[in-house]
């Protein structure tokens, strides 16, 4: 991992379009080449954010993910933003599409459309042992018709066999307590879960 320079950082900062951001500084940066800076604010013990830094487990998650079928972002670079202070961030090309909160908020039709897939593309995930704690409709966007990615990916385990039932549970329930959080009560949630557990999903493509 290359160490940026403060007038690399402030040059992209200046010239960028901050997307998001909290207390701590900016957390995604659209850049002019349009790629995306994305700066991990760790809460690690600061020995562990060093030795094993944040942005190189989001570059690994990306990679496993891809090499899963599921469409991701692309990580050109991993980079040191601050490695005395363990900051460290991506540029990544963005994944098209948007996300189903997006869409859920804007009164599309395409959610009702797109539940059945949308049931088959968790499964798939759950199949192939990918617990994404933050799966949410934030961080699910939809790419094309049938078709879903994941976005935001640096809270995942990849295990090598299928999700169990109590994983799979957890997995629903943090989607849930998700859409109270964010007043999104509206999304058809009890269905989504019917045609998961009843198997009457739709196509999902994948890549």
């Amino acid at each position: 991992m290359r160490i940026v320079t403060a007038q690399e950082l402030e040059s992209w900062l200046a010239s960028g379009e901050v997307l998001e951001q909290d207390a701590r500084g900016p957390k995604v940066v659209a850049l002019t080449d349009g790629n995306l800076l994305k700066i991990f604010h760790t809460r690690r013990p600061l020995l562990q954010a060093r030795l094993w830094p944040a942005a190189l487990r989001f570059s690994r998650n990306i990679e496993r993910l891809r090499a899963r079928g599921v469409a991701t972002p692309q990580v050109s670079e991993a980079l040191w933003i601050d490695r005395a202070k363990g900051l460290s961030a991506c540029l990544y090309a963005p994944l098209p599409g948007q996300s189903l909160e997006q869409l859920l908020r804007s009164g599309d039709p395409r959610i009702e459309q797109e539940l059945p897939a949308l049931a088959g593309f968790i499964q798939h995930l759950h199949r192939q042992g990918i617990y994404f704690r933050s799966l949410h409709l934030g961080n699910i966007l939809l790419t094309a018709p049938g078709q879903f990615g994941l976005i935001d990916v640096l809270d995942l385990r990849c295990y090598p066999f299928p999700l169990n039932r109590s994983l799979i549970r957890r997995n629903f329930e943090h989607l849930r307590s998700y859409l109270q959080r964010r007043h999104l009560e509206h999304f058809p949630f009890e269905r989504l879960l019917s045609l998961y557990h009843s198997g009457g999903v739709g196509t999902t493509q994948l890549n």
